[in-house]
């Protein structure tokens, strides 16, 4: 096994020795805006964002997680990113990525790449939870993405999630999205755009720091 398969860096230690904005009380005692719930325990990882909200921006973010080092830290660093500056607003919230959270910590080993899918997806979880409690429609879930597979409705965003899911094999993505099942036109397109996001998050600096 490589060394640097399993490197963390200096921030990455950081955030998993001394993890920040954890919920420290129990749920019910914790009046959130907005509650978001990913992962599954037969899979090992599960993460809960709760936040408040305050003139459109969240003025609190607060988490628990059932999760590896690379998930208590991805989530750690993730509060700090959201809560920075008196706090982004929802719109910008929604808008961050697992890339901008690989950032943050200055890369992570590319088999632990997936753990920094969980809080960016939770916190939408609980953007989208707040519209849903307020009767209003999430604006920035109208962005667009190409797609990929006219048949199943696949995005290229629905292949860059898997991918960084730890999706890889082009048998499982078709198993777990759907994608070339039907007609078949769409294989190569699907192919190359696996590819190309497996080349992004399994060959680039930010996710392999040391290397």
């Amino acid at each position: 096994m490589d060394k640097n398969q399993w490197a963390y860096s200096e921030n990455v230690k950081k955030h998993f020795m001394n993890p920040q904005n954890i919920l420290q009380i129990e749920e019910d005692k914790y009046p959130a805006d907005g509650k978001g719930m990913v992962g599954s325990p037969a899979c090992g990882d599960m993460m809960m964002v709760l936040i408040k909200v305050a003139n459109n921006r969240i003025s609190d973010f607060k988490w628990k997680t059932f999760g590896c080092a690379s998930a208590i830290a991805s989530t750690s660093a993730l509060s700090e990113l959201v809560l920075k500056d008196g706090g982004m607003t929802l719109e910008e919230a929604y808008k961050v990525t697992p890339e901008d959270i690989i950032r943050e910590l200055g890369g992570l080993p590319s088999n632990k790449i997936h753990c920094s899918v969980l809080g960016d997806k939770a916190l939408r979880e609980a953007i989208d939870d707040y519209y849903n409690k307020n009767n209003q429609k999430n604006p920035s879930q109208e962005s667009v993405s190409r797609v990929v597979c006219d048949c199943k409705n696949v995005t290229e965003e629905d292949i860059r999630m898997e991918v960084l899911e730890g999706v890889t094999d082009f048998e499982k993505m078709k198993e777990v999205t759907g994608a070339s099942t039907v007609c078949g036109k769409c294989e190569q397109d699907v192919r190359d755009t696996m590819k190309k996001f497996v080349e992004q998050y399994y060959k680039d600096d930010i996710y392999n720091p040391g290397e």
